[in-house]
């Protein structure tokens, strides 16, 4: 495949018309509406709810729906219905999972949805719910490979990644979090030999790869422990990544323990407390099977991977990461169009730049203004903190605190103890340094052309063995100043060099 077309195109973000779009996810642990912001390629959810109506354990002894789980299911519904409908959404998508397909009168759920709302359930069937929550990862990261597995309350799939593509290798199965919690009744001896027995029978022969992708809220718990337990810098579960075998080691500790245990658990969320260890179980026996080198979390599966298929093939070829820097950092910059002229001036900046860190480069290039209406005195730290924490997607952890110091630098920040403190743990000191130079780099390009593109483009900057050169064309008839000098002398002193020279040709 041709390699992925990056830039910044402040036109096509500016004069795009965006439309709310909602998906109501009928689950069998609970019943959510996610209204995004955007059917585009990078969706920041406007509003989200979840109403926990368990229609997995709605089943009578037939298998089929009792009427309090129908008629707590319409309930919720008819509440998401009024929500979409004030909040002007023009299309609603209803996705119907295990507990909806699994129910003999799964079909009497779906047409009184119909006949109340107007909205028209679809009932995902496994194979199309693992191929979905694997296009989720896809929509989620920057061409993931390897194996991902979605956990929900009502089963578990697992599926091959393939950059941006699904594996044929894939698999759907009755191991969700409300299943095997009842499994665990018996013991936890043969709650492992029943998951074992599950996956061994389902799972694709020779099904295994280095990375596995950990969908579902049951696994972001675990991940939410696991960050609290070890004082990690960064609290976001999505793109957390930590050696498959500690995380295993993880989940077989917590499947065996009490609901009591499980509570006193850091930062375990109220809501999984019951039904944790059953998630952590599933992990477990999982890597013990498929034997992944490193486990990564996602915050995204079917919903996103459902939203993601609606796209053209263009707009799903578009950058995640940038995708969501431009949609935040050009609406409240003081002149949009400078974000892209900076990504142009700072192009030369890294020799041989791979196409991963040019997409790091323009997004911080993207954001480069965010803060301007800030008091001067925050603007480095609150940003720094910012963007360590925001809801990016297609971006690793050590690529987020990249981010997040090349934007305080930007706005004159240190990179000194406090911030090395918090970040030393993801970037190497050379990737300090770099992400240094960047925000320098910016900063200068503000200061000597007021952030008006016509006058930075008649500019050209140049770190070179013996000095760091701001070249200005004389067309550009924008004198030196004192304070110019200043920001050129600066990132010379980051770039570990001595000269610093304002050129006027």
């Amino acid at each position: 495949m041709e390699p992925r077309r990056i830039e910044i195109e402040t036109d096509r973000v500016l004069l795009h018309q965006a439309e709310h779009y909602g998906i109501i996810d009928l689950g069998s642990n609970s019943i959510r509406l996610v209204v995004y912001d955007n059917l585009g390629r990078a969706p920041f959810p406007r509003f989200n709810e979840k109403s926990l109506v368990a229609l997995g354990a709605g089943l009578d002894e037939e298998g089929r729906f009792t009427k309090e789980a129908i008629d707590g299911a319409l309930a919720a519904i008819r509440r998401f219905d009024a929500i979409a409908k004030a909040m002007d959404v023009p299309r609603v998508d209803v996705l119907a999972t295990e507990a909806t397909r699994k129910a003999k009168n799964g079909d009497k759920l779906v047409n009184a949805i119909h006949s109340e709302t107007g909205l028209e359930p679809r009932i995902i069937t496994g194979e199309d719910e693992a191929y979905y929550s694997t296009v989720g990862v896809i929509s989620g990261f920057f061409q993931p490979r390897g194996l991902v597995g979605d956990i929900g309350g009502g089963s578990l799939e697992v599926a091959e990644v393939l950059g941006d593509q699904v594996g044929d290798r894939r698999a759907s199965m009755p191991l969700g979090a409300l299943p095997v919690k009842a499994m665990l009744e018996n013991g936890i001896d043969d709650a492992k030999k029943a998951v074992d027995g599950v996956l061994e029978g389902a799972l694709p022969p020779m099904l295994t790869g280095p990375v596995f992708y950990a969908v579902g809220g049951g696994w972001r718990a675990l991940a939410r422990v696991h960050i609290a337990m070890n004082d990690y810098p960064i609290s976001v579960p999505h793109g957390y990544e930590l050696p498959a075998k500690e995380l295993s080691s993880l989940a077989k500790s917590i499947a065996k323990m009490s609901t009591e245990e499980i509570a006193a658990l850091p930062d375990v969320p109220g809501r999984r407390v019951e039904t944790l260890a059953a998630s952590a179980l599933v992990l477990w026996r999982v890597f013990r099977r498929l034997k992944p080198d490193r486990a990564i979390f996602s915050a995204f599966g079917l919903r996103e991977g459902w939203l993601f298929s609606q796209l053209s093939e263009e707009e799903q070829y578009r950058d995640p990461l940038l995708e969501g820097a431009l949609a935040i950092g050009l609406p409240v910059a003081r002149v949009p169009r400078f974000s892209e002229a900076l990504g142009r001036w700072t192009d030369e900046l890294f020799p041989g730049e791979t196409q991963s860190d040019r997409r790091i480069r323009l997004s911080v290039c993207a954001l480069t203004d965010i803060a301007w209406r800030d008091h001067q005195k925050v603007r480095a730290s609150d940003s720094f903190l910012r963007l360590l924490e925001f809801p990016f997607i297609g971006i690793s952890h050590a690529e987020r605190a990249f981010l997040a110091v090349a934007v305080m630098a930007r706005y004159g920040g240190k990179v000194d103890g406090p911030v090395k403190e918090r970040v030393g743990k993801l970037l190497s000191r050379s990737d300090l340094v770099r992400a240094e130079i960047l925000g320098r780099a910016l900063l200068l390009g503000h200061r000597f052309s007021a952030s008006v593109p016509e006058i930075l483009e008649q500019s050209r900057l140049k770190i070179e063995a013996d000095a760091v050169r701001l070249e200005v064309k004389e067309e550009a008839s924008v004198p030196d100043s004192d304070a110019v000098q200043s920001r050129i002398r600066q990132l010379a002193k980051v770039a570990g060099i001595e000269g610093a020279e304002f050129i006027s040709e």
